[in-house]
């Protein structure tokens, strides 16, 4: 074993505290948008929100009980995000009147108008309002411990939607 003079040591250890404190800071300036499935069944999510090029859907994350999920990694780039979500095991839905493109399958698609011309199914989302905060969890509940969802359309630019249709319900295949 080598002993290193009293000032080398000291740099040593300054040089690792500093090292320390950079990767402590990263930590705590990590921010994400997180789904928390505080259910006992297994459950399929799709996300819409926009960002500099528009407006964006994506899915399926499949969230299994009571475990979370990063959906979105880094700094928030909207205040308002939209969930749609299926219960693989009892059946039934979140969702709300947010219409937005979505499909059974694994997705991402740009642009929330002309769903169905597009060949995508039309469903309909629940607002997320994340108060413009950096990072933000989402927790869904089972179906007797739901609040109803504000029902809202996407928000910025607002754009007009054809009169509403019924959601589509027992989506969720497993990718």
């Amino acid at each position: 074993m080598t002993l290193l003079p009293p000032t080398a040591a000291r740099r040593c250890t300054q040089v690792l505290a500093a090292a320390a404190g950079v990767l402590l800071s990263a930590q705590a300036a990590k921010a994400d948008f997180r789904l928390c499935n505080n259910t006992g069944s297994r459950v399929g999510i799709a996300l819409g929100y926009k960002d500099a090029e528009g407006w964006t859907t994506e899915g399926w994350w499949n969230v299994n009980p009571r475990t979370c999920e990063t959906l979105l990694r880094g700094a928030l780039v909207a205040r308002y995000y939209y969930i749609y979500a299926v219960d693989y095991d009892r059946g039934g839905e979140w969702s709300g009147h947010a219409y937005m493109c979505s499909r059974e399958k694994e997705f991402t698609i740009r642009g929330i108008d002309n769903c169905l011309a597009r060949g995508y199914d039309r469903t309909g989302f629940f607002e997320v309002d994340t108060g413009e905060q950096r990072s933000w969890t989402v927790q869904l509940t089972d179906t007797a411990e739901r609040q109803p969802p504000r029902t809202s359309t996407p928000r910025a630019p607002p754009s007009p939607q054809p009169p509403a249709a019924p959601p589509a319900t027992g989506k969720g295949n497993k990718q």
